[in-house]
């Protein structure tokens, strides 16, 4: 009895065995991975970089007196739009009154030595001593009326305001005027597109203040050197803001384009991200169902695509959808 039992038994675990190896079996044949690929093919793209930068007035200027003077009368506030050549400050004159008074007694002086010269009455050096003290005169008169009526010597808002009216001047400006238009925003470009800016080529730029919005501008200045230690070298866009909507300290980002290459485009949910070390990778199906790991190196992202610099050719075929269960060599089934 306990003979037929063992049999028994031993029965049972190999019927339990060999299912077990058929389950085993399918088991092994349901794990080939399914994955939805894509074909992917080269288009011409434009090679552009985004610079940040902050927008700066295209002149600035302080305005101050050439001596420390007291301050009668200032004629602008801040935030005033004011024009070339307008009075903005005027300062105590009493020094100018005084040179004045003394212009008109060196003239009679100088009227009667003339006369006396031309009548013999006078040497050639008594009348070019009486000349120069009065030139000297008329002249130090010019600078201090110039020093004592400051006029703005562009057109632009004035951003500061230093001193009050009565004040005594130091070393600050009185008033400072920003022209606001145009405007300027600097960058700094890699050293490998050198040869591609040019003066007067076209740039956008959008601002944090007006979100999407995008304004125009235009290379003005180019820097004739390379910084040694960064390998970039300063591009000065000009903006010309008819309608003064960009000021002076706004925040922005510049986009400048390079031309154009021929690259591989890739769709987005082709990319796979090595966990770590931040490198990018694009599995690219073979002709024999497998799928090989490719390193690739990416541009610009396009809407839902990325350029492709280098790792997968034109034509080829790339997995988009079951990354997760793959690895190079990996026999996949693709589905619609």
């Amino acid at each position: 009895m306990k003979k037929v039992q063992i049999l028994a038994l031993s029965a049972v675990a190999v019927m339990m065995s060999a299912c077990s190896s058929k389950e085993q079996t399918a088991t092994v044949v349901d794990e080939t991975p399914r994955v939805k690929v894509a074909q992917v093919e080269a288009q011409l793209v434009d090679q552009q970089e985004v610079y940040t930068a902050t927008v700066e007035s295209d002149v600035k200027n302080n305005i101050a007196p050439q001596a420390y003077l007291r301050i009668e009368k200032i004629f602008a506030e801040v935030g005033d739009r004011v024009s070339k050549g307008q009075v903005l400050v005027q300062l105590d004159n009493n020094n100018l009154q005084q040179l004045k008074l003394q212009i008109e007694n060196t003239k009679v002086t100088f009227n009667r030595v003339d006369e006396l010269y031309k009548i013999g009455g006078a040497s050639k050096a008594e009348w070019d001593n009486a000349n120069m003290q009065l030139q000297v005169m008329e002249t130090q008169y010019k600078n201090l009326l110039t020093n004592s009526q400051l006029r703005s010597p562009i057109s632009g808002v004035v951003t500061a305001r230093n001193y009050d009216n009565g004040d005594m001047t130091a070393q600050l400006p009185i008033l400072v005027v920003e022209q606001d238009q145009p405007v300027k925003m600097v960058v700094n470009v890699s050293e490998r597109y050198y040869p591609q800016v040019k003066k007067g080529m076209n740039v956008n730029l959008v601002l944090d203040t007006y979100g999407d919005e995008v304004f125009t501008g235009k290379v003005d200045i180019i820097s004739p050197n390379v910084d040694a230690a960064t390998h970039t070298f300063p591009v000065e866009i000009r903006v010309a803001n008819s309608d003064r909507r960009v000021r002076p300290g706004m925040f922005g980002r510049v986009t400048m384009v390079f031309g154009q290459e021929n690259r591989v485009v890739a769709p987005d949910q082709a990319i796979v991200k090595q966990v770590g070390a931040g490198d990018q990778y694009i599995y690219v199906l073979n002709k024999d169902n497998t799928v090989s790991y490719n390193k690739v190196e990416l541009g610009r992202r396009m809407g839902d695509k990325y350029e492709v610099i280098s790792g997968v050719e034109p034509g080829s075929t790339v997995v988009i959808d079951g990354q997760n269960k793959l690895a190079t060599g990996k026999k996949v089934e693709v589905v619609k």
